[in-house]
């Protein structure tokens, strides 16, 4: 479980999307057999094992470019597991809806109940971060609004969390390791969440500036984040977008289907002075993307 100290109760609460099971904004499922008739809607080059080379655009719309370096582009690039793969928990049991993504990123969950919803964003913008060498960026702040680099981590600076009260101390000697980022990434996931983030991200104001890993976010306890995982354009200069997700319990990271128009599927159509967006296991009411 998460443990978020929010600077307003000594008590440590779950926060995050962990009470989303039992959210109005959860959406009920569609019918499954409306997602089978959809499937063959859009070409998915089911050989293929990136975003970018899986998912054709609908006619009339290309992939924009996404500069070689930049995190769209990393996102864009990533590797997927093969087509069909399940969405699996942490302790490696599938999930029981299946029918709602249309592919899963090849990245670890970790063993523990805890790479949820915001934590996917997280995962993704560290580990850019961290192949990129931009060791210095990697920093991410707990709910209580205590700051955590990885630079101190692998330092061997430590948390203690004491009530309400969070203290840094340096108690371990210096381990630059991947398992030692990894373990500094644990340390943000249980202390992190859909509040921090939203605090640390910038609101984006335009249609025109959305951009691959720009994420939709509620903040709040219950609250949800998807990111933006590819942007196409036609000639009209209008724009669809990939969604993916990470869910509670922690679970795969995964690519959106788009149950709501099945011949875009699985691309969505988004507005930022929309009211209300929603995506296929949760609506965002208010819409409110935000960008790294």
């Amino acid at each position: 479980m998460k443990r978020v100290i929010t600077g307003i109760t000594a008590a440590l609460i779950f926060v995050g999307c962990t009470k989303e099971k039992i959210s109005d904004r959860l959406l009920p499922e569609p019918d499954k057999n409306e997602h089978l008739i959809s499937e063959n809607a859009l070409k998915i080059n089911k050989e293929k094992n990136t975003i970018r080379e899986r998912f054709s655009p609908p006619e009339g719309y290309e992939w924009m470019e996404e500069k070689p370096g930049s995190f769209g582009h990393f996102i864009e690039n990533f590797k997927l597991k093969p087509y069909g793969s399940r969405i699996v928990k942490y302790d490696g049991t599938p999930i029981s809806t299946q029918h709602l993504h249309e592919a899963v990123f090849d990245i670890d969950t970790g063993n523990k109940d805890l790479q949820q919803c915001a934590d996917a964003a997280i995962r993704m913008r560290a580990e850019y971060l961290y192949k990129s060498k931009k060791f210095d960026e990697i920093k991410f702040h707990f709910t209580s609004g205590d700051l955590l680099s990885w630079n101190d981590y692998k330092n061997g600076t430590r948390a203690f969390v004491n009530g309400n009260s969070v203290s840094f101390r340096k108690t371990a000697g210096y381990d630059d390791s991947y398992q030692s980022f990894r373990n500094y990434l644990d340390l943000i996931f249980n202390y992190a969440g859909t509040i921090s983030l939203n605090r640390e991200t910038k609101p984006v104001t335009r249609n025109s500036n959305l951009k691959t890993g720009d994420i939709l976010i509620t903040p709040g306890s219950p609250g949800h984040i998807v990111f933006i995982s590819g942007v196409c354009k036609n000639e009209k200069g209008e724009r669809l977008f990939l969604l993916s997700e990470g869910f509670t319990p922690a679970q795969s990271v995964h690519v959106l289907s788009n149950p709501f128009n099945p011949y875009f599927t699985p691309w969505y159509d988004l507005d930022i002075h929309s009211e209300e967006t929603k995506t296929a296991r949760y609506f965002f009411k208010p819409t409110n993307f935000r960008s790294f």
